[in-house]
């Protein structure tokens, strides 16, 4: 053959193998897309096709398609779509299109670059998508060795979910696989467990912010794949719905509200500042008995039955300025939750609710910072890496005028006043490996204010813990903690030099805490430890204040107790529908000298005349002991992927009391150890409820009933004398209380339109035990606790205008708290007299209050020195009087009502926030 056939038959086989693949690489497209979303779009050409996506869904979230394609090639489509847009597009040889804004991508690469990377050429002990970016979205990772364990269906994923923006660990964010509707929700230390049948998934990542990104995986068999996910900050284009809009339905416990701080930003402020306390207030079942006021009453209980933590601190004094602000930094927290029916079988001491406020630890990228300024305060925050392996972040507030508190009311006795605070958070961070990793968290705040030049008050908080945390194996990890947790106050009266004084009163308790977590195969959880707490009190010092006072010195004698309790608790999952969680702690208290105890008449009311001798304790020698058991009870039943019921029974003690005769928590309280005649509070709580979640899960619904009762509640004889008393179990009743109620909450968690729906009704009443005592309040019947508000209803509503301004309403109503009121006036022994009214038989008119804000947000330009916003907007924009109390005093020989209200007209705030 000759050398031109040669040439000839190898062209025409050559040309013949070019057209082929040429035909093959340009695969044509048909179809009409009709205003469909750029996702789509790529869902419906990968559906018919070999080309696969690769791009930035945030960039292309607006792009809309609307074009008919008969025959074409995939170029120009894409063409005509980004026409007159900066977005480019490059298609490489095996048909993957990456679109890239502003330069295009070149697609030459090497062989195997976008296959499955192994452990070995990553470098790491396990997959993960760090540095890819955008583009690990639409890559497919290997999870497990093929064929592992072929006998087995299913397999374990597990990993750690950090941020993009600083590394740092995120908590309470949600991966999930919505064929099986199967999810986890990462720990503190960013960790998730999750079981999958093997093959192909797409995984959903939330944070608890809203961003969602996606993953897609191949799973053989067991492994791990750590993810990176954005951080988002107060940014309007994120979805307000955090881990609990996708486990409304299948998490196991009830009763328990999750907040983020992007939620919290969102509410309207008091005078501008982000308050998480009031965050919690929109939720269920959760009320104050007033504008500020300090603390807040869960289902029926009183406002020192809540445990309120920083991390693992103990916070006894939970706000600001009269109660204006909360004592929690919003710069320094990641996230709060309130856990009010089924309470975890690691926490106890209190009746009602835990709240869980979780610290925040600093970026690992960058030293970073953020802050604020608005009409009364501002705050400073700083946050970076020390090295490699140590975060650290601080921040501080404070006050710096005055001016706000001549806005409230001339009888509201704030008028003119003065009031001064600061606090002042460090936190840090060090992991010395993967196993092993090192927490201190701190925490100081100090509020003075006083109504007049003479009389000065202040208080302060003082908190400090060390958590050591180890991981032993996948299965096992422990945490140790040791804090100091301070609280005290002081009154300084300076009216009269003869008679001035200081007073001071002061709560100091050191704590231990051993936790841990084993997880037996994919069927258990199981949670065990102990805890320890050393209490000493100061009940009250009164001592001259200034040479010329002549105030005999007063002493209480102080109080010393210790606190231990070992707990155990299960989470066990019994089949795909049903899910149960059972434990129990064991409490043993024991209050100790030095100290001297009366002797009564037993059987007789504990009154001054009933004394019939004392007697004396040494140091450490065992005054009252009391112990007992608590009981954790819970179980979820499946009915649908979108509904469930659950129910609950929990038993719980307190040693610590709070002796106040007023509704809320104020400066001048103390608290009290349980003795010999004042008991430790028990109580127990049954609940039942049902969740279902709609339209593509983006409404939530939750109904809950619950019954509650408590024993050995303090209430006061009539007169009773509270600070400086030294047998206060003299002017204490012991007391029985009941509560029950439902709650109802809608949330709607995406759209432009996003909020939420909250109706409670509940009673709470107290009655005086069968135990003799000097008094029996209301005759011994039922009577309603000074929180007693059967009815009470609160709307959220955020409207995202554009992705940089944003709107907020919240709605505020209540059944005003109960009252004693006097009824009639007569004349005994020559001089008239009052008669009152049955304990708590009225009310003061209903409480009812609109906010409203306006967010604007600065552009989102990445490359900037700062990102700034403004929130704008006015506290009870109509003007109403919301009455806190009801008092009366005589006027011209005739007795006179009066009503005191806080914020009587509008209150306009503006705040200039910034993160760098």
């Amino acid at each position: 053959m000759s050398l031109s056939r040669i040439l000839f038959f190898f062209l025409l086989i050559t040309g013949w193998s070019h057209q082929s693949l040429q035909a093959q690489q340009r695969q044509k497209i048909s179809g009409f897309f009709a205003g469909i979303s750029f996702d789509r779009f790529t869902e419906r050409i990968e559906e018919s096709s070999d080309y696969r996506f690769v791009y930035d869904q945030e960039q292309l979230a607006q792009t809309t398609v609307n074009l008919q394609a008969e025959d074409s090639d995939l170029a120009d489509l894409l063409e005509t779509i980004f026409s007159g847009t900066d977005f480019k597009f490059s298609i490489a040889d095996d048909h993957r299109v990456f679109i890239t804004q502003g330069k295009k991508m070149v697609v030459n690469f090497a062989r195997g670059y976008f296959e499955p990377r192994s452990k070995a050429e990553q470098g790491t002990d396990e997959p993960g998508d760090s540095n890819l970016g955008a583009f690990a979205r639409n890559m497919r990772f290997e999870i497990g060795k093929d064929n592992q364990d072929p006998n087995k269906r299913t397999a374990v994923l597990s990993g750690t979910i950090t941020s993009i923006d600083n590394g740092s660990p995120m908590l309470g964010t949600v991966i999930f696989e919505k064929e099986g509707f199967l999810q986890a929700i990462t720990d503190e230390q960013g960790k998730y467990r999750l079981e999958l049948p093997k093959g192909r998934h797409t995984l959903f990542v939330q944070n608890p912010g809203g961003y969602q990104e996606q993953r897609q995986i191949e799973l053989f068999g067991d492994g791990e794949f750590d993810l990176e996910v954005q951080e988002s900050f107060l940014s309007l284009d994120e979805i307000v719905v955090n881990s609990g809009a996708l486990s409304n339905v299948s998490k196991l416990d009830m009763g328990v509200q999750s907040m983020s701080m992007s939620q919290v930003k969102r509410l309207p402020a008091i005078l501008g500042e982000v308050d998480v306390i009031r965050g919690i207030m929109t939720m269920p079942g959760v009320n104050t008995v007033g504008e500020a006021s300090v603390g807040f009453n869960v289902r029926g209980g009183a406002a020192d039955q809540n445990l309120i933590l920083y991390n693992q601190s103990t916070v006894f004094n939970p706000a600001h300025v009269f109660g204006f602000f909360s004592a929690f930094n919003p710069d320094m927290v990641s996230g709060v939750e309130l856990y009010k029916g089924s309470i975890p079988v690691n926490y106890g001491g209190r009746l009602s609710s835990v709240l869980q406020v979780e610290p925040k630890f600093g970026r690992s990228d960058k030293i970073g910072g953020s802050g604020g300024i608005g009409i009364m305060t501002g705050r400073l925050s700083l946050e970076g890496p020390i090295g490699e392996k140590t975060t650290f972040i601080v921040g501080g507030r404070t006050t710096y005028s005055n001016w706000a508190l001549d806005l409230l009311e001339d009888e509201a006795a704030l008028n003119g006043s003065n009031a001064s605070f600061y606090d002042f958070n460090a936190n840090v961070r060090h992991e010395f490996n993967e196993k092993n990793q090192v927490e201190i968290t701190s925490y100081l705040s100090r509020d003075e204010f006083g109504f007049d030049r003479d009389t000065t008050y202040s208080y302060q908080n003082t908190n400090l813990a060390a958590t050591w945390r180890h991981f032993f194996n996948d299965e096992l990890e422990g945490s140790l903690t040791l804090g100091y947790d301070g609280y005290e106050f002081g009154i300084v009266g300076a009216d009269n030099p003869l008679n001035a004084y200081q007073f001071n009163f002061d709560v100091n308790q050191f704590h231990f805490r051993a936790d841990f977590e084993y997880r037996k195969g994919e069927r258990h959880l199981y949670k065990f430890g102990v805890h320890g707490i050393q209490y000493q009190l100061n009940p009250g010092t009164n001592l001259p204040f200034g040479e010329e006072s002549i105030v005999i010195p007063e002493d209480i004698s102080d109080e010393n107790a210790r606190e231990f309790a070992l707990y155990f608790g299960d989470e066990m999952t019994i089949s795909e529908r049903l899910s149960i969680s059972y434990g129990g702690r064991y409490m043993f208290y024991q209050l100790y000298g030095p100290m001297t105890v009366n002797d009564y008449v037993p059987g007789e009311a504990i009154t001054e005349s009933n004394v019939i001798g004392e007697q004396t304790y040494g140091a450490g020698e065992t005054v009252q002991t009391y112990h007992g058991p608590e009981f954790r009870l819970s179980g979820r039943y499946t009915l649908t992927n979108q509904s469930s019921i659950k129910l609950g029974f929990t038993t719980m003690r307190q040693n610590l009391h709070l002796l106040s005769n007023t509704s809320a928590i104020a400066p001048t309280d103390s608290w009290k150890l349980s003795d010999r005649y004042i008991k430790p509070q028990t109580g127990g709580q049954a609940s039942l409820g049902y969740y279902r979640n709609m339209a593509s899960n983006t409404l939530e619904f939750s109904g809950e009933l619950y019954y509650r009762y408590m024993n050995n509640l303090l209430d006061y004889r009539s007169g009773a004398t509270i600070i400086l008393n030294d047998h206060i179990e003299q002017d204490v009743l012991n007391s029985l209380g009941k509560a029950y109620g439902i709650e109802l909450l809608l949330k709607k968690t995406s759209g432009n339109l996003t909020g939420s729906l909250a109706y409670t009704y509940s009673r709470s009443l107290l009655r005086t035990s069968n135990e003799p005592s000097v008094e029996k309040i209301n005759q011994g019947r039922f009577y309603s606790s000074n929180f007693d508000q059967p009815h009470h209803v609160v709307l959220v509503g955020n409207l995202e205008l554009s992705k940089r301004i944003n709107t907020s309403i919240n709605g505020n109503y209540s059944t005003g708290r109960p009252v004693t009121l006097p009824i009639a006036k007569f004349e005994y022994a020559g001089s008239e007299r009052v008669y009152f009214s049955d304990r708590n038989a009225y009310r003061i008119p209903d409480y009812f209050r609109i906010d409203v804000s306006v967010n604007l947000e600065g552009n989102h330009k990445v490359r900037k020195l700062a990102h700034s916003s403004w929130s704008v907007g006015v506290y009870n924009v109509l003007g109403r009087s919301n009455p806190y109390s009801v008092y009366y005093a005589p006027v011209d020989g005739q007795l006179r009502g009066y009503q005191l209200s806080i914020f009587a007209r509008p209150i306009p705030f503006i705040t200039y926030n910034f993160k760098f």
